[in-house]
């Protein structure tokens, strides 16, 4: 695997691998890595021919009082986790390659609506910085194919109105959410939790679980349904943010005729926020 810091050097070696008309499969990330975005490596080598990861801690999607400065930075690591699962290139810019006028001089990208809801009305502007980061590494790495996790539910809605919107020709690809055996979603984020907190962090899928089980049993008083779902959150030590009931294709609130649904969850517990979702088929 080779690695570039700077957008010369990756479209140089690109250039060469585009002109041999193969697919480039792109998977970008923040690092940190673990076995879920290894799930999203290895649907990229049998998307594409060539798999190019991205590492960029993004400031423009971290507000003021978030974890942008602390957040893990473990390139090494990284980088051999990435070789030993047959990535061929890997993308590790500095801020200052990426944003070379600062993040306020630069040129933003948003999806109007999708962006101020749920997560977006927890962190405003986080979906700006993930829409322009993802346009920009889009133009730079030019991929024919790009791989999401789907833990990152409206992330993944985000990106995909972005795509069409611009008429981008990369066909975005979501794949199913990487667990543990407890049922918690992976995330680079788990490893703020306490051991104590660990133990305690499933009971966010749990609870998706029994929400997802009162829908199909019939119960169709939604609100009432989140209500109790926070409630069980809280109970088991976490703080809440949000617990939503949404139409699948759009994340509106669902109308009574609405067969695909999907549950997302965001809850702090610790010094982590944690989300995750489950979907539901009613058809």
């Amino acid at each position: 695997m080779k690695t570039f810091h700077t957008i010369a050097e990756l479209r140089t070696a690109l250039k060469s691998e585009r002109l041999q008309d193969k697919r480039i499969a792109f998977v970008p990330t923040m690092g940190n890595l673990h076995d879920g975005h290894m799930e999203l490596v290895r649907r990229a080598r049998q998307a594409g021919d060539v798999v190019v990861a991205s590492i960029f801690v993004n400031p423009m999607q971290f507000s003021a009082n978030e974890d942008l400065e602390r957040y893990p930075r473990t390139l090494a690591e990284d980088q051999a986790l990435l070789a030993a699962n047959t990535c061929d290139y890997l993308f590790a810019p500095s801020a200052l390659e990426m944003y070379p006028d600062g993040k306020r001089s630069q040129t933003q990208i948003e999806v109007t609506g999708l962006s101020d809801i749920l997560c977006g009305a927890s962190r405003p502007g986080h979906f700006v910085g993930v829409a322009t980061v993802v346009t920009k590494l889009f133009n730079i790495v030019m991929p024919d194919c790009a791989i999401f996790g789907n833990k990152d539910y409206q992330q993944l809605k985000v990106i995909e109105d972005m795509a069409r919107d611009l008429s981008s020709n990369v066909e975005i690809i979501g794949v199913d959410i990487a667990r543990a055996e407890s049922g918690l979603a992976m995330s680079s984020r788990n490893g703020y939790l306490s051991p104590e907190e660990l133990a305690i962090a499933p009971t966010i899928y749990q609870t998706l679980q029994w929400a997802k089980q009162q829908i199909e049993a019939g119960n169709s008083s939604y609100e009432t349904i989140c209500e109790q779902a926070q409630q069980k959150l809280e109970a088991a030590g976490f703080s809440r943010d949000y617990f939503e009931i949404r139409a699948q294709h759009n994340l509106l609130t669902p109308s009574e005729k609405e067969t695909q649904l999907v549950i997302l969850a965001a809850a702090y517990l610790g010094k982590a926020r944690l989300i995750d979702n489950i979907t539901v088929d009613l058809s």
